[in-house]
């Protein structure tokens, strides 16, 4: 229980430092960070492994790319859901979802 609130503080912690390094990204507060974090992580446990499953076709001609591609647009899906949550673009998208997919795997090694 403690290991998941540290992954979602440091989540939203990550949210906050995206939005001040990627233009066209903007968080309104650690709230509206926190909140996205948690979203964030249920649609990597429900709706990620449907999503992957039905492009499977998509990812297995472009040997995984694709999966950058569904990550991003499920980043910019989430600014659209939460209020406070701003994402410009397709390109803010897929830099912000890079960046998170990355501390999120760092914090999954982790803990």
């Amino acid at each position: 229980m403690f290991g998941i609130i540290i992954r979602v503080l440091a989540i939203a912690g990550t949210l906050l430092l995206i939005s001040e390094l990627v233009p066209g990204i903007s968080v309104a507060s650690f709230y509206t960070a926190v909140v996205v974090a948690v979203v964030w992580g249920l649609f990597g446990l429900t709706v990620r492994p449907v999503l992957t499953i039905l492009t499977l076709p998509i990812n297995l001609i472009t040997f995984g790319l694709f999966s950058f591609v569904l990550n991003a647009l499920l980043f910019w899906f989430l600014s659209t859901i939460i209020a406070g949550f701003a994402v410009a673009g397709f390109v803010p998208a897929l830099i912000g979802s890079v960046i998170l997919s990355a501390v999120a795997w760092v914090l999954h090694k982790s803990f």
